[in-house]
């Protein structure tokens, strides 16, 4: 297999990943939410396929209440189920590794203590298109990446300022820390 190749099938895990993960959900009635890279991808690629980033794994925004209900359907899907730091995943088969995965984050609470807000709920879902997949509402995602703000978090909101899906406008209407956070990447975007 050329690099080519290789390059080309890590891509499309990934993509395999999220359409099952989000079939199984869909076929249990478990409501769910794409949330993380994939979400930033799917909402950039409504502006400029172009500048859609490729991630590794699968963020999906589950209610605790519906987690056990996600866990069986996952599991029929062939995912393993693994409770790790704190952390709900579902591995994409034994030998995979947390790269291989689908990460949990729980609605309505805080992925990390110290964070400004708690996760969204997952009625904040749209469909963008005529995708297959639930995403993540554009707020709620751009609460979501200040809130965690790590490195690759401010990469996906600059892909986001950069095709013009938030704005100068936006830290106004956001809780002042994230706005603040978001002037700092509109005023400083190579820092």
């Amino acid at each position: 297999m050329t690099l080519l190749d290789r390059m080309v099938l890590g891509v499309e895990r990934v993509r395999d990943r999220l359409i099952r993960v989000s079939t199984a959900l869909e076929s249990a009635g478990v409501p769910y939410a794409l949330a993380g890279g994939n979400a930033v991808a799917a909402w950039v690629a409504t502006i400029d396929v172009a500048a859609v980033r490729n991630t590794q794994d699968v963020d999906v925004l589950l209610r605790r209440e519906d987690l056990e209900r996600a866990a069986d359907a996952l599991q029929r899907a062939g995912f393993i189920r693994r409770h790790t730091a704190g952390l709900e995943l579902f591995l994409d088969g034994p030998d995979a590794k947390a790269r291989d995965a689908v990460h949990v984050v729980i609605a309505n609470e805080r992925v990390r203590p110290d964070y400004a807000e708690p996760a969204p709920d997952v009625a904040a879902a749209t469909r963008l298109g005529d995708s297959r997949v639930r995403v993540i509402d554009l707020e709620s995602l751009v609460r979501m990446k200040l809130t965690s703000f790590r490195r690759k978090d401010q990469v996906h909101l600059l892909d986001m300022l950069e095709v013009g899906l938030i704005d100068r406008t936006w830290p106004t209407r956001l809780a002042p820390e994230l706005g603040k956070r978001l002037q700092e990447l509109i005023d400083s975007p190579e820092s």
